[in-house]
């Protein structure tokens, strides 16, 4: 689901920044901007970088796994759903002369997140039935932080903006026991 998250938010920037700009190719790639070996990912060279920085839980109150009635009024238990934010960077990997549109697609690709920060089945029929809704918010780095990221990521910076990006929820829908109904009979039984 990760995947889908992440190319669904790829996939919506890129239609937009080329309906905008009028260009032709891609110029959104969701990819890593460096192999494991140290070498630079082909072809992704004067395009916008969206990739996966890092996957956390979200604080959510745990409600002891219980999933509610079943078919025929039997109570279901199963593992509660894991609700997941996504630390997700938009990096312009524009180089020389066009660090100018380096600039101009990351500022059209704020405004395009700003103005949908909600992404569900209403506004993004083709997002992942496994996803209810993906919800974007910018996430301030200082200079150490984003100094430590950079290092991390590549070591060579460049001009980006990182979100987060909540409920991406992991649900197997694994039912662990099912309890049948208290019949009325069952209830009488108990209280003589």
């Amino acid at each position: 689901m990760i995947d889908s998250a992440v190319l669904a938010l790829a996939t919506q920037l890129n239609e937009f920044l080329r309906r905008n700009a009028n260009v032709a190719y891609d110029i959104v790639r969701a990819s890593n901007l460096v192999e494991q070996n140290g070498n630079v990912v082909p072809d992704i060279d004067n395009r916008l970088v969206v990739f996966l920085v890092n996957v956390t839980k979200e604080p959510l109150p745990i409600n002891g796994g219980g999933r509610g009635t079943g078919g025929l009024g039997r109570y279901v238990n199963g593992n509660p759903p894991v609700h997941m934010t996504l630390s997700v960077m938009v990096a312009a990997n524009f180089n020389g002369r066009h660090y100018p549109d380096a600039l101009k697609f990351l500022s059209n690709a704020i405004s395009f997140f700003q103005r949908h920060p909600v992404f569900d089945h209403a506004n993004t029929p083709d997002l992942d039935h496994r996803i209810e809704r993906l919800v974007l918010e910018i996430e301030n780095l200082n200079i150490t932080d984003l100094s430590n990221l950079w290092g991390i990521l590549s070591g060579k910076y460049v001009p980006s903006i990182l979100y987060k990006v909540r409920m991406v929820t992991f649900d197997t829908k694994d039912v662990i026991s099912q309890t049948p109904p208290i019949s009325a009979e069952d209830s009488a039984a108990r209280t003589t």
